[in-house]
């Protein structure tokens, strides 16, 4: 039976690779953001040249309301949620002095706050079904904070410290729950076109990362990955 996977976040970059690689594999995937034209030719293309299919469901994931209406959009189309991947991120790029009290609350409503609301959906499904998986995007700034990212860097902690907390509670339920480091920039997708001149060995490869998240998806239990680095080869490492 395929897998219903839910992508939260999904946008040019790795949030479609994701969608893109959950698909290629199979799996029933439910795609969320705010952009409404982009998730539905995106869901088109996946419906069409996968063995999977896709839903595109316009979402909000800091509100509520919509969080909850998005999941029983999902599972109407294609059932219990498998596979959870809190993906959405953004905001607080600017230090302390600089940064205002609705930057820092929108960072951190996006990275971590909307993770729990999604969560909170599809860890129920889970528990009642043969267990699932749940990933966090991390990034570098989740366990070493920048000076010019100080919403930014909290909102990453505050979800890295969600992943943790969930992990050890529902481990023992059968579901598993990892946390990603992306430990550099993601290749955008001009690069891949072409558009743009850096070397492509100094970026991560959105392709090669979504294949490393569904290398968690796939562990078996005795050998679970709690937090997985990755990032570029660099000599100087």
């Amino acid at each position: 039976m395929a897998l219903t996977a839910v992508v939260a976040g999904v946008g040019p970059g790795l949030g479609e690779s994701l969608a893109r690689k959950f698909a290629g594999e199979g799996c029933e995937v439910g795609l969320l953001a705010r952009s409404d034209e982009y998730l539905g030719e995106l869901a088109a293309e996946l419906h069409t040249e996968t063995p999977g299919d896709a839903v595109a469901v316009p979402t909000d994931v800091t509100d509520g309301s919509q969080v909850e209406s998005a999941f029983e959009r999902v599972r109407d189309e294609f059932g219990p949620v498998d596979v959870l991947v809190n993906h959405a991120g953004g905001g607080g790029w600017s230090g302390l002095r600089e940064s205002s009290a609705e930057e820092f609350e929108d960072a951190w409503r996006t990275c971590a706050y909307g993770a729990f609301l999604c969560s909170k959906q599809a860890v129920p499904d889970m528990v009642d079904g043969d267990g699932g998986t749940v990933v966090f995007t991390g990034a570098t700034s989740a366990v070493r904070g920048r000076g010019d990212a100080a919403g930014f860097s909290s909102g990453k902690f505050a979800a890295r410290g969600l992943a943790e907390s969930m992990a050890r509670e529902l481990g023992p339920e059968g579901v598993h729950v990892a946390h990603v480091v992306v430990d550099g920039q993601i290749l955008p997708p001009d690069a891949r076109e072409g558009g743009d001149d850096r070397p492509e060995d100094s970026s991560l490869d959105p392709d090669a990362v979504a294949e490393s998240y569904w290398d968690l998806v796939e562990q078996d239990r005795t050998a679970w990955t709690l937090e997985l680095d990755l990032r570029p080869y660099v000599e100087e490492f």
